[in-house]
């Protein structure tokens, strides 16, 4: 059985690591290079830097700043924000990316999965998925969250597999910063129809809702910010946790 992931992920804005709820409310969660250091060195799996107001303020995601933590990484690393062709995936795996996340570029032109996914490999290319339930329906939002789209998550969720997406990063903006739990309910309809990874974003404030999400969820990692930024969960200790309930982890 493969091993299930922790992630801990910076969401960056002028440079800094911030959090916030429901995707709004931000505040400072420390500097990104420091950051990344400390999670390559105490049990992350994986890394993943969003620069979270490249596409509302319409430029490239910060790419000096991708090179800086990606010297302080030995685990895999994916960047994402403001990446919209060919020539911006480049730049950020000669940055020292190794995996790229896009979201509103790929909504606003699906070919974009699949040309980036015959040029650099499906297992480069993430499609993040931001959802919001409203009116019974779980719907795509775009630019942060700030716009919703006319496209239902589930049925978006299979088309970016179908165009080549190599796993899907899944963010419930309904329990984003709550610590109330991932939304698992979402996150098992789409990892039962789905044969690429999905990491489960949004909810996460104890360690129990980590076995949820892998559990009821049917999640292939689950992907947190504050509570590991604020030191609330250490990651080893989260890890030994969900190796003693059973969870395959890489210990």
């Amino acid at each position: 059985m493969l091993t299930k992931r922790i992630i801990p992920c910076l969401d960056i804005k002028e440079g800094r690591t911030v959090k916030g709820t429901n995707f709004v409310d931000l505040r400072d969660a420390g500097d990104p290079v420091e950051l990344g250091a400390f999670y390559a060195e105490n049990g992350a799996d994986e890394l993943v830097f969003l620069d979270i107001t490249a596409t509302i303020d319409n430029r490239k995601t910060l790419v000096e700043l991708v090179k800086q933590v990606a010297r302080q990484v030995n685990i895999p690393f994916t960047v994402g924000g403001g990446i919209g062709s060919i020539e911006d995936v480049s730049a950020l795996l000669n940055a020292g990316a190794d995996k790229v996340s896009i979201n509103s570029s790929a909504v606003r032109r699906p070919g974009l999965i699949d040309e980036l996914a015959l040029q650099f490999g499906s297992q480069c290319i993430i499609v993040a998925i931001d959802t919001r339930f409203v009116e019974d329906i779980d719907w795509v939002h775009t630019h942060g969250g700030r716009n919703i789209t006319p496209i239902k998550t589930i049925e978006w969720a299979k088309e970016v597999e179908q165009r080549g997406a190599g796993e899907i990063l899944l963010t419930s903006m309904d329990t984003d910063g709550t610590k109330a739990g991932f939304a698992n309910q979402l996150t098992a309809k789409i990892s039962s129809n789905a044969s690429i990874p999905i990491i489960a974003s949004g909810g996460a404030g104890t360690m129990e809702d980590f076995y949820d999400v892998f559990t009821l969820g049917k999640a292939d990692a689950g992907l947190a910010a504050s509570i590991f930024h604020f030191k609330e969960i250490e990651i080893n200790a989260l890890k030994n946790y969900l190796a003693k309930k059973g969870i395959p982890m890489r210990i």
